[in-house]
């Protein structure tokens, strides 16, 4: 993730926040729904494009 915002021409310092930032939202969106015991990987992969469309509708503010 944090490769393909660099490759959006944001700095690197931009897209490891990003990248970080998204997939600590996606964590908490898996966390909600399948509680954190059971958690795995794809269920944060699942929840990424929710966490990128929260993100967005934060910056459209």
């Amino acid at each position: 993730m944090i490769a393909a915002f660099a490759g959006q021409n944001y700095s690197p310092f931009e897209a490891a926040q990003l990248g970080v930032y998204l997939h600590g939202t996606a964590g908490d969106l898996a966390v909600q729904e399948t509680g954190e015991i059971s958690l795995i990987a794809t269920d944060i992969l699942d929840k990424l494009p929710k966490a990128l469309m929260s993100y967005q509708e934060c910056m459209d503010v």
